[in-house]
């Protein structure tokens, strides 16, 4: 008979999926991201069109989902183009919309966790210049504002911006996001600005709501070198991991914001951080190729061999969740893994990659990092941005045509471990066999 044991987790730990608002809700028509499928940039021409149907209603829907298969607690967005269609005007029945969502969490016994800003901005702030117009840290603010008052009875746990490194990545160093730009000052410029819309959206927040825990979602990345006997190799993964994962959590602690080879002081953002919320995914290997000037003279790629998901876009590199948990420490605050998961439309690559990560999750816990929760993405397929419908991300599927829900097997499971507080051996046995041995060994 197979050896049973548990990896169990400790008590109120947070065991919940995440969503964005552009990305589930639908029907929106007033940001940048709808800006940008209009103009063809989307893979395919994809449209989010209706999404996952959460302005529909669905929401509801879903939220009885999570919490049936033993979910706790919910991340999700507020779209700012709904709450200030335009410069001057607020749409109060926007709000309410969203504080029903938030205290609907909040009856179903799911602890919210609320995203102000996660990718999308509106289209009247986009016209003027977006995160490069030095005004919208403090346009942010406002918004922040007038969010946080309507919905501070519901929750106080906040993260203000979601991966701003890939928001600036994607936009202004040439990642298919809006406004496709590629230039390493206007990226400067736009993470100066993030960095600082986020520490006044901090002491927005924590002045109306000082029991608040507010923090960043940042997407950690490995980057290791391909060939550990050239230095150069190291030394193009230690700028990709310096200007990709430090600068912007480095500059909430120093004040000095250094990034695309420029540096910046930033006073206000100094301990505007209450935990370090971490987007893990993947690992890259980063070699030095002389040929790449326009890459910085490197190229990253996945090592032979490796297990990737369904369009080639990640690698199952689950030492990489460890390393992640192990950086975020050294800023010694609490961490909630605020996204984790892998594109797998026949879920069959998911489920061993959700037992592997959390394993890593709860290796961390045993090395005494504080990880106070963990957020899968996704609960439900949704729209990933510039990658369309090509990708799904869900824990449930979503049929397009006709909005229903699918059951994937990684449903069950994460639900076991939820209700269990535990990886089991039994859930192991059943749902991923093949690494039975390696998890749970002799």
């Amino acid at each position: 008979m197979p050896p049973q044991a548990s990896f169990t987790f400790p008590r109120g730990f947070l065991w919940g999926a995440a969503t964005a608002a552009h990305q589930v809700e639908g029907q929106n028509h007033n940001n940048n991201w709808s800006r940008w499928e209009e103009e063809g940039h989307i893979l395919y021409d994809h449209r989010s069109g209706l999404a996952a149907d959460w302005w529909g209603g669905r929401w509801a829907e879903d939220f009885d989902r999570a919490v049936a298969t033993g979910q706790n607690a919910h991340r999700l967005s507020i779209e700012w183009s709904r709450i200030q269609p335009e410069p001057e005007r607020w749409d109060d029945d926007a709000l309410d919309f969203y504080r029903q969502m938030v205290s609907g969490l909040v009856e179903r016994g799911l602890t919210p966790m609320v995203t102000l800003h996660h990718f999308t901005d509106p289209l009247w702030l986009y016209e003027r210049g977006g995160w490069e117009d030095d005004e919208t840290p403090q346009q942010f603010a406002r918004f922040v504002m007038k969010v946080v008052g309507a919905l501070k009875d519901y929750t106080n746990l906040w993260v203000t911006i979601n991966e701003p490194n890939v928001y600036v990545q994607g936009g202004y160093l040439g990642g298919g996001f809006p406004p496709g730009k590629n230039d390493l000052a206007t990226a400067f410029k736009v993470m100066h600005n993030l960095v600082r819309g986020h520490a006044y959206a901090y002491k927005a927040i924590h002045y109306l709501q000082p029991n608040a825990r507010v923090g960043i979602a940042i997407n950690y990345r490995g980057f290791q070198p391909a060939r550990s006997w050239l230095p150069l190799d190291s030394v193009m993964a230690g700028i990709l991991s310096s200007n990709f994962n430090d600068a912007f959590n480095n500059s909430l602690v120093n004040g000095r914001l250094n990034f695309a080879f420029r540096t910046a002081t930033i006073p206000e953002a100094v301990k505007t951080q209450d935990f370090i919320g971490l987007n893990y995914y993947t690992v890259d290997q980063v070699a030095f190729n002389l040929l790449k000037a326009q890459d910085l003279f490197h190229t990253r790629f996945y090592p032979s061999g490796a297990l990737l998901s369904d369009t080639g876009f990640l690698a199952n590199r689950p030492e990489g969740m460890f390393q992640g948990l192990r950086w975020a420490n050294r800023y010694n605050l609490p961490i909630i893994v605020t996204e984790n998961g892998v594109e797998d439309q026949d879920d069959d690559l998911r489920p061993r990659y959700l037992v592997e990560h959390l394993h890593q999750v709860w290796r961390a816990l045993v090395a005494s990092i504080p990880v106070k929760g963990y957020f899968h993405w996704s609960l439900v397929d949704n729209f990933e941005w510039e990658r369309g419908w090509t990708q799904r991300f869900g824990l449930w599927g979503l049929d397009l045509d006709t909005q229903a829900r699918i059951r994937r097997a990684s449903v069950d499971l994460y639900a076991g471990i939820c209700k269990e507080n535990a990886i089991t051996s039994e859930l192991v046995e059943q749902y991923t066999p093949q690494i039975y041995s390696q998890l749970f060994p002799g």
